[in-house]
C-alpha cells in the first residue's frame, strides 16, 4: 500500500522518486496502537516521530476538572509529532480513537533528512505549518461560529484531508468517532452534538450509516460552515525554492 504520506505531501508538490525511497526508508518499525490508548503522553520525550498509516487519532489536554479538551484529529499520513524532533517534551497527550498502525521514524533519520534533502524538508515543514493553519481555524470556529456551524466546517475539513490520501469513496468517508470524542472536539455536550447532528440530517446535508459519513449537499455544507479550504494549501505547486 502506498505510505499515505507520500499521497499527502504529493498534493502539495510533487516528489522525486529518490524522495519517495527516503520516505518509505525512514520507518524503522511499525506499531499497533488499539482504540482509547495513549500513543504519547504529556511529558513524554520521544526518540522518534508517530507516522499514522492507519486509524484515527487525537491530541489533548486534560484540565484539572479531568474534561478532556481534543485540539486535533489526525488521520492516515499525518505525523501526529513531528514537532518532537524539535521541541523534545510532549506537552500534550496523544490517544487512538480507533485500533491505529503507527510508523516510527527515528529522529536520527530526520536529522539526516534535513541535513541531505532540503526540498523534501521544506514539504515536511509545510506540513508543520498546515497543522498550525488548521489550529487557527479551528479557533476561529470554536470561539466565533455556531455549534451546527463548527460541525459543518469539521465534517467538510475531514472530508478533504481524507480525500487526499484516498480515503474517500465518492461523497462517503469511514469516519469511526464517537459523539462524545466529537464533543471533545467541538467544546460540547453529547446531547448537544446529537442535537447538531440531527439538524445537519434534517437539512437533507448529511447521511450517516454506521461509520459512514456521506455528504449530500455540499456546496450547502459548505455554505452553512462558513467553509474555504485555502487553510489546507491544497494547491499543488513548486516548493523548491
Amino acid at each position: 500500500m502506498t505510505n499515505p504520506l507520500i499521497l499527502k505531501l504529493e498534493t502539495y508538490d510533487r516528489l522525486s522518486d529518490d524522495e519517495k525511497k527516503v520516505l518509505e526508508n525512514a520507518i524503522a518499525r511499525i506499531r499497533v496502537v488499539e482504540a482509547d490508548d495513549d500513543v504519547l503522553r504529556e511529558g513524554d520525550r520521544p526518540a522518534e516521530s508517530s507516522l499514522l498509516l492507519e486509524g484515527f487519532a487525537a491530541r489533548y489536554k486534560i484540565v484539572s476538572n479531568g474534561r478532556r479538551q481534543i485540539s486535533a484529529l489526525h488521520v492516515a499520513g499525518d505525523f501526529i509529532d513531528l514537532h518532537s524532533f524539535l521541541l523534545k517534551t510532549m506537552d500534550h497527550g496523544v490517544v487512538a480513537l480507533t485500533n491505529c498502525r503507527i510508523a516510527l521514524v527515528p529522529h536520527a533519520t530526520l536529522e539526516k533528512i534535513t541535513d541531505e534533502h532540503p526540498h523534501l524538508t521544506r514539504l515536511l515543514w509545510l506540513n508543520t505549518l498546515i497543522d498550525g493553519a488548521i489550529h487557527r481555524e479551528w479557533l476561529t470556529a470554536m470561539g466565533r461560529l455556531s455549534a451546527t456551524a463548527h460541525m459543518a466546517h469539521l465534517i467538510c475539513e475531514l472530508y478533504l484531508r481524507l480525500k487526499v490520501i484516498g480515503r474517500a469513496d465518492g461523497d462517503t468517508i469511514q469516519l469511526p468517532v464517537t459523539q462524545a470524542e466529537l464533543g471533545d472536539t467541538l467544546g460540547l455536550s453529547t446531547v448537544h452534538v446529537n442535537r447538531v447532528l440531527q439538524e445537519l440530517r434534517k437539512e437533507g446535508l448529511i447521511r450517516f450509516q454506521g461509520d459512514a459519513l456521506t455528504i449530500l449537499d455540499w456546496d450547502r455544507l459548505k455554505k452553512v460552515g462558513e467553509f474555504t479550504s485555502t487553510y489546507l494549501s491544497l494547491q499543488n505547486e513548486d516548493r523548491s525554492s
